[in-house]
């Protein structure tokens, strides 16, 4: 007798042990939490995500030790026509006092006002170092809003690095907020949809759940060995939502067919262990290869995101093995209960599928057409992607509903300088530092008759204490990923600083900035993208043919799942590089896309796809190992197979499209990719393409393995009721 899987075995010991086993996950869920609340979570630095000539820039500074204090402004403008000057003067005369008087503010300067004369700068250094003045940042926001209450007549509004870090982290924690208020009750509907009853249905969304609380805990343990960055967790929480649902719905919804066919409840949970588990392990593995693909791109970003994708997967995959087993067994026949009438009834129909076979049946009577036009669809959806632009996420993505935001618009605007600049940071031996100086102030003035770069008053030069890094800040007038912005530092490291620091013997320079990390993250993330591209596809066409033994089946594969990618990127373009949709989705198109956007999306999509193309094939092959004739069996597997997808694609287009309603466009243009990708993959490829392919292909589909025959030639599940033994039929062929 064979050995039975892994996946058996563990079910099997889940459901004659189930309070030990829901005791052991519910202690592990909490020490994952617990753990990851005890330590903290380390936050990427600039350092960490360095890349190119702007990290050794990044470097440079950072080797330099400087007594970083962070920098605040008061900014006080009209809130219509011109700056009353008295009011202003009055306004920043008691905003220097309340400033002085907080022991968190080191120094406060004197009021700069504007070229225009309609604004005036107030500037604050705050004490202490860059750590703690995220955290008291609070109090001077406080004693800003104190000013602004006092003087009515005109607007006061504090920007600087720590408060608008602090504008748009509140955003950020609302819009998980939202999503998860929405998401649930979302979740719970489509699921009681899909099950009919209230317990089945919780159980998916209850051990999705407690994935994402664990993962939360995980991840905070792993930014200690891979740093952390802001969009880490609305990352976890919709991974964690779609796939922890989705593997529970696989593995719920087999074990409820089986019963229906007649098997014990032991045997159908071992059934759906055997079938279902299978695939949850295959699409799990195939998802964590795809994030795994991220760390090729030598990216900070990508590797924390790739982590935390990692861990809320293999949290769900885990759950979904061990705990669900136990929570099947210990709730019976009462998993179906309590029931919603009509919703039960739709759900617990017996009989062959009726919608199914006849959205089908175009794709298996007529499949070389039906798959010409899908393919050709599909391409014309994704043509706007061959004119994709990325860009880096940068102050004009975030949106301008956050207060702060608002306020940097009205700062840049009257006070160009304290907008983008490049940082020119230099290493030479102490020896050298005057010399530095003087070709930096060289550098600084041949800017400022150059319109690329904003005028200012004198060079703001910094040097280490060992006298060994010098830096100096060139301010520009134009924003990260502009045409202008690119020329100006074209221009500084091509021709300016060779021409000036690059004259220094033995001197190391660098061009950083917010325009210099822009470009290089995109030079970066083109020079990386096709290996992370080619890593994904081996390793996954890998896990299919070894899975399958079938080479073909795993070229299908490929096939298909980079048919949906291309045409969720060409929607992608669509929608975010045009003003079209700006309405719709309430966002502002800054011409491009966020450059880790598409690559991130990819690698999910590619991993996601395969819950779907495992689940379905598997139902495919389990058909002809039972008799069926190819065709046949396509049209058994898939309509077998196609409520659970529907239910699970649905689900994944929900939670996706929730990301979609958030304020960051990061958030939506990930959202839109997700959804637009899961729905393409399910409704389209699964019912039209992957159909018409299989049957063109025959027995071609399995080369070069074999399928033997397991039971007597059924009849076709088009026509007549499919033979309910046919699982119980495979499981013992095994």
């Amino acid at each position: 007798m064979r050995r039975q899987p892994v996946t058996v075995r563990v079910a099997r010991w889940s459901a004659t042990h189930p309070w030990r086993a829901i005791g052991l996950w519910v202690v592990f869920v909490a020490v994952c939490f617990a753990a990851g609340g005890w330590v903290g979570t380390r936050d990427a630095t600039d350092k960490d995500l360095a890349i190119g000539e702007a990290g050794r820039a990044t470097t440079i500074v950072e080797d330099g030790h400087f007594a970083e204090h962070a920098k605040e402004n008061v900014l006080i403008t009209a809130r219509s026509g011109r700056l009353d000057q008295a009011e202003a003067q009055a306004a920043a005369k008691d905003a220097a006092q309340r400033m002085r008087g907080l022991k968190e503010v080191k120094e406060v300067g004197d009021p700069v006002p504007s070229r225009d004369g309609n604004a005036l700068l107030l500037p604050v250094t705050m004490a202490g170092d860059e750590e703690t003045a995220s955290d008291n940042v609070g109090k001077l926001l406080d004693q800003t809003a104190a000013v602004q209450q006092q003087h009515p007549d005109v607007r006061v509004e504090e920007v600087g690095g720590r408060s608008i870090s602090k504008g748009i982290n509140d955003q950020v924690a609302g819009d998980l907020t939202k999503a998860e208020f929405i998401s649930l009750p979302v979740t719970l509907i489509i699921m009681l949809v899909a099950f009919g009853a209230i317990i089945a249905a919780g159980v998916p969304v209850l051990l999705a759940m407690s994935a994402v609380g664990a993962a939360f805990g995980l991840s905070a343990l792993a930014s200690h060995v891979v740093p952390s960055v802001e969009s880490i967790g609305s990352v976890i929480l919709l991974m964690g939502m779609a796939v922890g649902v989705d593997y529970s719905l696989f593995y719920l919804k087999r074990e409820r067919e089986e019963r229906q066919n007649g098997a014990s409840h032991t045997r159908a949970v071992e059934i759906a262990a055997a079938t279902s588990g299978h695939s949850v392990v295959v699409s799990g593995v195939a998802v964590i290869v795809s994030m795994a693909g991220l760390y090729l791109a030598n990216d900070g970003v990508f590797a924390s995101l790739a982590t935390g994708s990692i861990i809320v997967v293999a949290v769900a995959v885990l759950g979904s093995l061990t705990v669900l087993p136990a929570l099947l067994a210990k709730l019976g026949r009462r998993v179906d209960r309590p029931r919603v009438p009509l919703l039960w009834r739709l759900t617990h129909r017996t009989g062959p599928p009726r919608v199914w076979p006849k959205l089908l049946r175009p794709a298996l009577r007529y499949p070389l057409v039906t798959f010409l036009l899908s393919v050709i669809a599909l391409g014309a959806l994704a043509l706007p992607a061959l004119d994709m632009k990325l860009k880096s996420s940068g102050a004009e993505d975030l949106p301008r509903t956050i207060p702060v935001i608002q306020a940097y618009d009205r700062l840049t605007a009257a006070f160009p300088s304290e907008g983008t600049t490049h940082v020119v940071a230099v290493r030479a031996e102490p020896g050298e530092t005057r010399q530095v100086g003087a070709k930096l102030t060289e550098l600084s003035n041949r800017t400022q008759n150059d319109p690329l770069f904003a005028k200012v008053t004198a060079p703001v030069l910094r040097v280490s204490k060992d006298q060994r890094i010098t830096t100096l800040e060139i301010p520009t007038p134009y924003a990260p990923g502009t045409p202008d912005g690119k020329r100006s530092l074209a221009e500084l490291r091509d021709t300016l600083v060779p021409a000036t620091v690059g004259t220094v013997g033995g001197a190391e320079y660098a061009v950083g900035g917010d325009i210099a990390r822009d470009e290089d993250y995109a030079n970066n993330l083109g020079d990386r993208m096709p290996v992370v591209i080619g890593f994904v596809l081996l390793l996954t066409f890998l896990i299919m043919a070894w899975t399958f033994r079938s080479v073909v089946v795993a070229a299908t594969a490929m096939l298909l799942n980079s048919l949906s990618a291309a045409a969720a990127f060409g929607t992608m373009a669509l929608v975010f590089q045009h003003t079209w949709a700006e309405g719709v989705l309430d966002f502002h198109s800054t011409g491009a896309l966020v450059a880790w956007i598409p690559l991130f999306v990819f690698a999910i999509l590619f991993g996601l796809s395969m819950d779907y193309h495992v689940f379905v094939v598997s139902r495919v092959r389990e058909a002809v190992r039972a008799g069926m004739s190819t065709r046949d069996a396509v049209a058994h597997g898939i309509s077998r197979s196609a409520g659970v997808v529907t239910s699970a694609a649905i689900l994944m287009v929900s939670v996706f499209g929730i990301f979609a309603t958030l304020s960051m466009n990061e958030m939506k243009q990930m959202g839109v990719g997700l959804a637009v990708a899961v729905f393409i993959d399910a409704m389209i490829i699964r019912v039209l393409v992957l159909p018409s392919l299989m049957a063109l292909l025959g027995r071609a589909n399995w080369w070069p393995g074999r399928i033997r025959n397991d039971a007597p030639q059924p009849k076709s599940p088009i026509v007549d009721h499919p033979t309910e033994q046919l699982p119980a039929v495979i499981v013992n062929s095994r």
